[in-house]
């Protein structure tokens, strides 16, 4: 009896890649975890499944909501939802085996049962790193991430970018001045929403929660004060001496305002927001924000901030952190339907060894040697024309085709042939050797997006 095909569908929210765009995918993560790598980041990675008890200590609300939780036999189990929570349990789990400070970085798959819409998933890749401290930890540490954010997206190739930062401490201080101490967190909430909604509703989302007109009038006033990060800093300073916490956040900001340009940032690439709330409860100090230029509709490209206490849910010892989380694979997909991410080494090889002869003893020791090199070699076996061959070596966009004949194995030479310039040579395999690596050194130093590049509708 004939079996019924099963339609072979992907749930709705969970990308899939051809192999074209994840090739382009896996260089955007290897560009981050070399530049995290060289600010002295740990690799880190975390099961995918938690005890629910473990993951949800500290959730609520709309986490509870979107997050997948099963039982397997008698145990609760949730799938992680970030990288943030799980590297709590981490840090609680082994802090006596932990050299503080702890810099570790993670670049995994969170899952979250929203609503899947376009460049939203529900399965989805974050790019995070955190500087967790014993008890304490320096402001320094909270200019250095703006470094690495800078750093991140300079080295893929993304320049018109702007860094925005902000101090909790300042808003927070800012409203319990303004006799808001019992409403703070709902205020942030509303605040964090300012570019996405009119002024209007601005206004009436907070005098809903009983702001009153004059309060209002004084926020928007605040959070509305422009000029560069030197004369934000002295405007701020005209307020401090009424509340310990607004002083305490003016100072943290003008240190890392200080400190960042110390670590060379291009002052074009960041700037004081006041506006910058980071809406959750769970920052306390420097928050960031990461805006690209040319579009400003996508919303954040990357953000965090500092926090007190990481892992006050699984501990009693005082871990206080600061971090980022960059939204991979949102931020790939719109850069890659935008047609910014170049074709950069897009093939699964550098070079595609074409026998011919019935003997493949001399391709196979070949192919050893090149990638004893470190140059990636597929050989290819089927018994086909030489045009399908070389159609394949085309279609998966390989540069450079080998030849080995009856000529090559007798003069123990290779004809090596560009496939993009249509140049061949026969040559000693040590030359054919550094004529591939200067090439393919070559396409390695070019960046994996070019803004240049024609925009796609969207």
């Amino acid at each position: 009896m004939k079996k019924n095909k099963v339609n072979p569908s992907t749930l709705s929210g969970f990308m899939e890649l051809l192999p074209k765009e994840e090739l382009k995918f896996n260089k955007i993560k290897q560009v981050l975890s070399e530049v995290y790598e060289l600010y002295g980041f740990y690799p880190l990675d975390t099961p995918i499944l938690e005890k629910s008890e473990v993951l949800l200590a500290k959730a609520g609300g709309e986490t509870e909501k979107q997050i997948y939780r099963f039982f397997k036999g008698d145990t609760d189990i949730t799938m992680r939802f970030d990288l943030t929570v799980p590297l709590a349990k981490y840090v609680a789990k082994n802090y006596n085996n932990l050299v503080f400070p702890f810099k570790r970085y993670q670049i995994g798959k969170v899952h979250r049962g929203e609503r899947a819409q376009k460049g939203r998933f529900r399965e989805f890749y974050q790019a995070d790193i955190d500087i967790i401290g014993d008890n304490e930890l320096n402001i320094i540490n909270d200019a250095e991430i703006i470094s690495i954010i800078y750093n991140c997206f300079n080295k893929l190739g993304l320049t018109d970018f702007t860094i925005r930062l902000n101090n909790r401490k300042i808003l927070n201080g800012l409203f319990n001045m303004l006799k808001l101490e019992d409403k703070v967190a709902d205020v942030m909430r509303i605040v964090d929403k300012i570019e996405k909604i009119s002024k209007d509703d601005f206004i009436k989302e907070l005098q809903k929660n009983n702001v009153s007109e004059q309060q209002c009038d004084e926020i928007l006033k605040f959070i509305s004060i422009k000029g560069n990060s030197e004369e934000i800093i002295e405007s701020l300073k005209t307020f401090c001496g009424k509340n310990e916490m607004f002083d305490q956040g003016v100072k943290e900001l003008g240190l890392v305002y200080k400190y960042v340009v110390d670590f060379n940032v291009p002052q074009e690439n960041y700037k004081i927001d006041l506006s910058i709330a980071r809406g959750l409860d769970y920052y306390t100090g420097t928050v960031y924000e990461t805006t690209f230029n040319k579009h400003p509709e996508i919303g954040s490209i990357c953000s965090g901030g500092r926090y007190d206490n990481l892992a006050e849910y699984y501990t009693d010892k005082k871990l206080p952190g600061v971090g980022i989380s960059i939204g991979l694979s949102r931020l790939f997909y719109i850069l890659n339907e935008m047609n910014y991410i170049t074709d950069v080494n897009n093939g699964p090889a550098d070079v595609l060894i074409i026998p011919m002869t019935d003997d493949l003893s001399y391709a196979i020791n070949i192919s050893g040697k090149l990638r004893n090199k470190g140059i990636r070699t597929q050989i290819y076996f089927e018994d086909k024309k030489i045009k399908n061959k070389i159609s394949f070596a085309n279609r998966t966009n390989i540069i450079f085709a080998l030849f080995l004949g009856e000529d090559e194995i007798t003069s123990q030479k290779v004809t090596v042939k560009n496939l993009e310039s249509g140049e061949q040579l026969t040559l000693e395999l040590d030359h054919a050797i550094s004529l591939i690596k200067d090439q393919v050194n070559s396409i390695d130093k070019q960046k994996i997006i070019n803004i240049e590049n024609k925009k796609a509708d969207i």
